[in-house]
């Protein structure tokens, strides 16, 4: 990932700032004003911030990107996709993992701490789509029915895809009970492809970034197309939000997309 200001509090992606029309970004912990476990740039209203510190840390992250207006859904693990317009209500994103937008000046985003959040766009069509892949959202297919939703209602070519995978939970560090395990199993996940056996703690390991590229791969994305973070947010937790080593109720790392 690359730096987009000098204050280290917002990172990007080299393959998706090479296009002049987007704005993105994947926010750090840095540069905000919440405290405790939400320190200190936690963008998201839905995990029991601060709502005065959550709007301060909004307000400072529109004015770093020049964003007017964030389109944030409260997400529930599913796999609700929305199509974004201007007539967009807070009462259309509730339930709401995925998100499409021909529209300029709506800035897509999605809120994790561990799980995948997936960068979409299209330069042909110049359409762009935010999903957020947990492993209930990746057993699911999310970014293959956000894939879906952008065909059928944008008439994408999913050859044309460009996409970035954000800061997310490592194999090494994603512990998983059986019955996990077993879900992705059902899906018809390669399991040799995505898991590992830890025999001193007897206990399976899932790679969720790589079950994500190949939902990616699987639709028709170019491998050449994908560029991924590389960032363990547990491993990496005094940059990166990690509900996993910092609780439930902590804070969220916000990533964002937008067509100028």
């Amino acid at each position: 990932m690359i730096e987009i200001n000098n204050s280290k509090n917002i990172m990007g992606f080299e393959n998706l700032r090479k296009f002049p029309n987007l704005i993105h970004f994947v926010t750090t912990r840095h540069g905000g004003v919440s405290t405790g476990e939400y320190a200190s740039f936690n963008c998201s209203p839905f995990n029991g911030d601060s709502i005065e510190d959550v709007n301060e840390n909004q307000r400072r992250l529109c004015n770093i990107t020049g964003i007017k207006h964030l389109v944030i859904p409260h997400q529930i693990h599913g796999t609700a996709i929305k199509i974004i317009d201007n007539t967009c209500t807070p009462n259309d994103l509730e339930g709401v993992d995925a998100l499409v937008t021909d529209r300029k000046d709506l800035c897509l985003c999605i809120s994790t701490a561990d799980c995948v959040p997936v960068f979409m766009y299209d330069p042909v069509c110049k359409i762009i789509a935010m999903a957020h892949a947990g492993w209930r959202g990746t057993v699911a297919n999310i970014v293959v029915k956000t894939i879906d939703c952008m065909e059928k209602h944008f008439n994408v070519n999913s050859a044309n895809i460009i996409a970035a995978i954000g800061p997310s939970i490592s194999l090494k560090d994603f512990e998983i009970g059986d019955e996990v395990y077993q879900a992705f199993a059902d899906a018809l996940f390669d399991m040799k492809q995505i898991s590992c056996f830890d025999t001193l703690a007897q206990k399976h390991h899932i790679d969720l970034l790589k079950a994500n590229i190949m939902l990616l791969q699987s639709k028709g994305v170019k491998s050449e197309n994908i560029e991924c973070s590389g960032i363990s947010t547990y491993s990496n937790a005094e940059d990166f939000f990690s509900a996993r080593r910092l609780g439930i109720k902590s804070g969220r790392i916000l990533s964002g997309l937008m067509l100028k």
